[in-house]
């Protein structure tokens, strides 16, 4: 077995009976596979049927596994080894952790990860996720109604290397993709002297001069930085300047930016330039990966999917965490790594307390 695969006995099926051994499930005849998992539209099984997978290994996905394993739950975290951090040197606003580089944060997480017998960490890239065939709305509607709150459908996740894998419950945090402001050099110094977020990044530029690249986030931005930096310049990129702006405001369009020293050179279409220490921008976010339009979950005006005060989708069964997903009444999700590891904390929990009513709801069925 891989050494970058966690697998350890004593899992759950899930549906509430205790799992096979693994010299147990290895031994398992086609015949018997076949009928304990889900088939695919060709017929093929799982290879592995589990309580809940989820997908995607930032700080909400990794939280999740660890929320789930604490209490014994069959878990599969997959990680694709990307994260929307990834190019930043640093994370900060976390308690215990503050400076900490990326890579080294899920390192952490997943060595602590490996102390619980019910997760696997398995690498690797879902391609697809999807209701099984063999569920029939009639089933699901019966499995809404009466096995639990939100249970009753089986999903099934397909891996990139072939292998399957058929869920009661899945964990979505696979985050998003920034885009960036189309000027010259932004995506060359993005997370680095280039960032989204003063929480995250703007201590780093304190008592420099700081710009906000864009009239659109200038007031919001610039009264976060105004205690920060000794002078915040908003860059208006020729659109028209906000009333009331507590900064220097420059309406030319900038042609590029480019790394100087420790710092930012703005150049300008009029021929200017201005030194300042970093710049902050506002990106455009869509979803990082397909699943939410696979599964058809409903979404926010953000893009990013809708979840309920306890991180389930509008489809049962199916959670979401991270800064892919945020409750309706926000306008977009609080990008920070301390919100996504509540968040999948609250899923995790979400989760395992759904399989309870799961279970409960089948013995009730049952006697």
């Amino acid at each position: 077995m891989s050494e970058n695969i966690t697998r350890k006995t004593g899992r759950r099926s899930p549906h509430g009976a205790p799992a096979d051994s693994d010299a147990e499930h290895e031994a398992r005849t086609d015949s018997e596979v076949e009928h304990g998992a889900p088939a695919d539209k060709d017929g093929a099984p799982a290879d592995r049927d589990v309580e809940v997978v989820v997908v995607g290994a930032g700080p909400a996905g990794l939280q999740a596994a660890l929320t789930l394993g604490r209490v014994h739950r069959d878990v599969v975290l997959v990680d694709a080894g990307e994260g929307r951090n990834a190019p930043a040197a640093h994370l900060h606003n976390v308690v215990t952790r503050d400076g900490t580089p990326p890579a080294e944060f899920r390192r952490i997480a997943r060595g602590e990860l490996a102390a619980y017998p019910t997760v696997e960490v398995r690498d690797g890239r879902v391609t697809r996720l999807r209701v099984a065939e063999d569920v029939s709305a009639a089933e699901e509607e019966v499995g809404e109604k009466e096995g639990g709150e939100r249970g009753g459908t089986a999903y099934l996740v397909e891996l990139a290397d072939g292998s399957r894998l058929s869920t009661a419950k899945v964990v979505l945090a696979t985050g998003v993709r920034d885009e960036l402001p189309d000027v010259p050099g932004v995506a060359d110094l993005w997370g680095d002297l280039v960032a989204h977020c003063p929480f995250c990044h703007g201590h780093e530029f304190a008592g420099r001069r700081v710009a906000i690249l864009g009239a659109a986030p200038a007031p919001h931005l610039a009264a976060l930085l105004r205690p920060v930096a000794s002078e915040v310049v908003v860059l208006t990129h020729g659109e028209a300047a906000p009333d009331g702006l507590p900064a220097v405001v420059v309406t030319d369009r900038v042609t590029e930016v480019t790394r100087s020293g420790d710092g930012v050179l703005v150049r300008l279409a009029g021929g200017g330039t201005l030194e300042v220490a970093g710049v902050f921008v506002a990106t455009t976010l869509h979803q990082a990966a397909p699943f939410a339009e696979q599964l058809g979950l409903a979404a926010n005006g953000s893009g990013c999917v809708r979840v309920d005060e306890r991180c389930r989708t509008s489809r049962p069964g199916v959670y979401a965490a991270g800064d892919m997903a945020h409750v309706e009444a926000l306008p977009m999700p609080m990008t920070s790594v301390a919100q996504a590891i509540a968040s999948g904390s609250l899923a995790g929990a979400t989760a395992a307390a759904e399989l309870i009513a799961d279970e409960q709801a089948a013995v009730a069925r049952a006697g």
